[in-house]
């Protein structure tokens, strides 16, 4: 699904064109781009990664190991907001993980950001599961992402 915006004005009081898509595809999560474009067609300059999620596999039988990547596509590598992040992953079955980078202070134009997130998860039930990567700095959120995960009963049968 694509939306178009006309007629917004920029900063400088230039017609703008923002285009915001929203898509789903099969085992790769959410993910949500936008796009601005001034009146000649050209793409400002964004330097904010993006977050998408996958999981492998995204259907298992229970006890199933689910291997997550969460990635930062596009954007500036010396992105100042997201450097050294704190990552959360909600896992949909009530429980949660979290973990901080240990960083040298940021230096622009030299520092780098972490752009993958891997981590293993075991779903020991059958369900549906939604499972939420989050990146934050402080109390501030800074992306999110996420992908639902189905568990089918095991050679025990459904869990209660």
């Amino acid at each position: 699904m694509t939306m178009a915006m006309k007629g917004a004005k920029t900063p400088a009081g230039r017609s703008a064109i923002f285009l915001v898509a929203c898509f789903v595809a099969a085992g790769t999560g959410i993910v949500l781009a936008s796009q601005k474009s001034d009146k000649d067609g050209k793409e400002s300059e964004n330097k904010r990664p993006k977050v998408t999620l996958r999981a492998q596999p995204t259907v298992g039988v229970a006890p199933v190991r689910v291997v997550f990547t969460a990635e930062l596509t596009g954007g500036a590598d010396d992105f100042e907001d997201f450097y050294c992040p704190s990552v959360e992953w909600a896992w949909g079955d009530d429980t949660s993980s979290e973990a901080t980078l240990d960083c040298d202070p940021y230096e622009a134009g030299k520092s780098q950001i972490k752009r993958r997130f891997t981590v293993e998860h075991t779903f020991r039930r059958d369900g549906m599961y939604k499972v939420y990567f989050h990146m934050k700095r402080k109390d501030r959120f800074l992306g999110s992402a996420a992908i639902v995960v189905q568990v089918q009963p095991g050679a025990r049968g459904p869990s209660y």
